[in-house]
């Protein structure tokens, strides 16, 4: 995984990089460059700092300039989308990060410039980690499943293979594959690259890079007739109606949402029409540990909806 962003990087970082261990390689989570600021490595969720001739490498101008012209491969007008959503996909899946003095238009941003910071985001997929979830998730079809669980617990990891297992099909347990359809609103389940997936999702999926997931949903129904339909993150009131309109075509939905338990969700006016309607046939929490896509318990209906007036 560290191979394929090595090219990215100035030949100071790069080396840097190389002489780590081997233990801390293998376990790179981000890699986060601030100019002026020393050269920090996040690996297996505890923070390193690289040292050259016995002091912190401090990241220079020139270091984020190397980085930025081959992230743009010298050509940024080309990434006025990707520096608008301020990130950029880089092949093998792995996303690059900015931050810097945003620009705005009416009041939308309309790009970044100024760029001092970069985190590149080791992308690591991780196959056949749902398979222990088939017998919950499928039952003569699958079912229409919300995964919850707080920041980097491993949602979309588990919704990625999810992905993959419906459009593949499970061999073992005589389940076809299906049609699956993946909005893919922050270019996170996909990772695609000039509209190519990076991410192994299996031979009957279709992808929406960047597209807004309410919109998305709805275009995949018109256009491509999906038999389940994925999508990352929903928390707005135009997910729900989507989501609600997927259901009543006969759509399966199998998605993610921020939280810390499921009540913490079900007392959230944009999300309850969900609950009121018991969207979903089984809820998926989801624990922060170490080692992400940690599953606590899977329920399959929530009693007692607190409503929010």
């Amino acid at each position: 995984m560290l191979k394929e962003v090595l090219p990215v990087l100035p030949d100071g970082i790069r080396k840097l990089l190389i002489n780590l261990p081997t233990s801390v390689q293998s376990q790179i989570e981000e890699i986060r460059l601030r100019v002026a600021r020393p050269l920090e490595v996040i690996a297996d969720g505890k923070p390193f700092y690289p040292e050259q001739f016995n002091q912190l490498y401090l990241v220079k101008p020139e270091d984020g300039q190397f980085l930025l012209n081959q992230l743009s491969q010298y050509s940024l007008y080309a990434f006025e989308e990707e520096l608008r959503r301020g990130f950029i996909t880089i092949q093998g899946g792995h996303r690059v990060g900015l931050a810097g003095k945003v620009v705005l238009d009416k009041g939308q941003v309309k790009t970044i410039r100024d760029i001092s910071s970069y985190n590149i985001r080791i992308a690591r997929q991780t196959i056949g980690v749902a398979e222990k979830l088939v017998s919950e998730l499928y039952d003569g079809r699958w079912l229409n499943t919300l995964f919850v669980g707080p920041p980097q617990s491993g949602k979309t990891t588990l919704l990625r293979d999810v992905a993959r297992m419906i459009s593949e099909g499970v061999p073992r347990k005589g389940i076809s594959p299906l049609k699956v359809g993946v909005v893919d609103e922050r270019s996170e389940i996909a990772a695609s690259l000039k509209g190519v997936p990076q991410h192994h999702l299996g031979k009957r999926v279709d992808v929406l890079d960047g597209c807004p997931k309410a919109e998305g949903m709805m275009m995949m129904i018109r256009s491509m007739s999906p038999d389940v339909l994925i999508v990352d993150e929903i928390g707005r009131v135009e997910d729900c109606l989507a989501i609600q309109e997927a259901l009543h075509a006969g759509v399966g939905v199998m998605t993610t949402a921020h939280g810390f338990s499921l009540e913490d969700l079900a007392s959230r006016p944009a999300l309850q029409p969900l609950f009121e309607m018991q969207a979903f046939n089984r809820y998926v929490e989801l624990g922060r540990t170490t080692k992400p896509g940690v599953v606590k318990r899977v329920r399959h209906q929530l009693k007692n909806v607190v409503k929010v007036r």
